[in-house]
């Protein structure tokens, strides 16, 4: 059975179902169908954009995103980027479940969602990527903005996982990057009680970097930005790379990989006074 009109199931918070009309389809300027591309003085500008869908995770989605995401990483001149969601309703609302449910089998759902590796591309991008992100973050909306190194929220931002009062799984690392940011006390509550976050206390909790007012999100966003694509890109992805590769070592390992980066980092510096 293919669900066409009505197709992005999700469990809200209070335990009800939330349908969402998935049925209008609409190109964005530059080619893709769910998101925009833009670039401008350095900064990458990703929008997710199915407003009319909540921005829901979609197949379609899935492939604009993996051009997208590589073209980014290939791209000497991208210093930064900036990832958010048009409309005014949400960044993210999930996936769009007519995927799943129009698959013979949770197995090949799976395999038709994940066919190509947008979450591994994400987490390969060597710039810094911020999200600024507003009303419903759930499911995948969440995931993707923990694969972002910043996150800033507006006011009315609401997150959550709410896969397993649905019979599913997190499967784009929810499980694995929600408990890395917020401890893994706090994940389980959110992931095997539907306990959904506002912006206030995701910050409390290290979910978030910043909440601002709506009206004020892209502008952070990209205040911060340009901060960040005013220093040595270099040092910028070295530093990143540090970090992040660093969280899987002991601190012994960690603390040789800064220095072989530092060193690395001053031979590029040197090669580019000759």
């Amino acid at each position: 059975m293919f669900v066409s009109d009505f197709a992005c199931l999700c469990t809200g918070r209070f335990g009800f179902r939330i349908l969402v009309d998935v049925s209008h389809r609409e190109s964005s300027l530059n080619g893709f169908e769910t998101v925009i591309y833009e670039k401008k003085d350095g900064i990458a500008y990703v929008t997710l954009n199915r407003p009319q869908a909540l921005n829901v995770y979609n197949i379609r989605m899935r492939d604009d995103l993996f051009q997208v995401l590589g073209a980014i990483k290939d791209d000497p001149e991208v210093k930064v980027v900036i990832y958010r969601g048009a409309g005014e309703k949400a960044f993210c609302a999930g996936a769009d479940l007519s995927d799943f449910l129009s698959a013979p089998s949770p197995i090949i759902a799976r395999q038709v969602r994940f066919g190509r590796d947008v979450w591994g591309l994400f987490l390969s991008i060597p710039q810094p990527v911020i999200a600024a992100v507003h009303g419903y973050v759930l499911g995948s909306g969440i995931e993707m903005a923990l694969c972002c190194d910043i996150r800033i929220a507006s006011e009315d931002a609401k997150f959550g996982l709410p896969e397993v009062g649905l019979g599913i799984l997190p499967a784009a690392g929810g499980t694995q990057t929600l408990p890395r940011a917020i401890g893994v006390a706090r994940a389980l509550e959110m992931l095997l009680a539907n306990r959904w976050l506002g912006s206030d206390e995701a910050y409390s909790v290290g979910l978030v970097n910043q909440v601002v007012p709506k009206s004020k999100l892209l502008e952070t966003a990209e205040e911060m930005a340009r901060k960040i694509a005013s220093f040595d890109s270099i040092a910028v992805r070295k530093a990143k790379e540090a970090v992040l590769r660093g969280l899987d070592l002991s601190l012994a390992e960690g603390l040789e990989l800064e220095k072989r980066l530092a060193a690395r980092l001053r031979g590029y510096k040197g090669e580019r006074k000759r």
